[in-house]
């Protein structure tokens, strides 16, 4: 709670609603990584924030003289492409790698008749080759 309050800068935060967010923001990480690793506490954080400053997702206000604009979608709780990005690393996992399906048993040498022209003994029908 005091975390959330700090993250967001917040001098005063109701902490049972901060407790709600920060459980439920878990709770949505555990969706892409189960156990959460080190260093997620700053993604939970990021989801719960969000969630916590713009819970009716308002993408226009205006207030007086003032108004804001914020990007649609930027309210509620939910991982951005760039959370779930961030879990995944944060786990090990993501980013690019090679698969080798060669097996390790495999020899380079063909696997079928050659004669002398550099062509199989013999052609299926059709070919056009005798």
């Amino acid at each position: 709670m005091e975390q959330l309050g700090l993250y967001l800068g917040l001098s005063e935060i109701d902490g049972n609603r901060a407790d709600l967010l920060i459980a439920s923001a878990v709770s949505l990480c555990q969706t892409i990584v189960k156990p959460l690793p080190e260093g997620a506490e700053a993604v939970v954080l990021s989801v719960a924030g969000r969630a916590y400053v713009n819970p009716q997702q308002v993408s226009y206000e205006t207030i007086g003289p003032m108004s804001v604009q914020r990007p649609s979608g930027s309210g509620g709780l939910y991982l951005t492409k760039n959370d779930k990005a961030a879990l995944k690393s944060l786990a090990g996992r993501g980013g690019a790698f090679t698969v080798d399906p060669t097996p390790s048993t495999a020899d380079p040498s063909p696997t079928w008749p050659i004669d002398d022209a550099g062509f199989a003994d013999e052609f299926e029908p059709g070919w056009g080759y005798s």
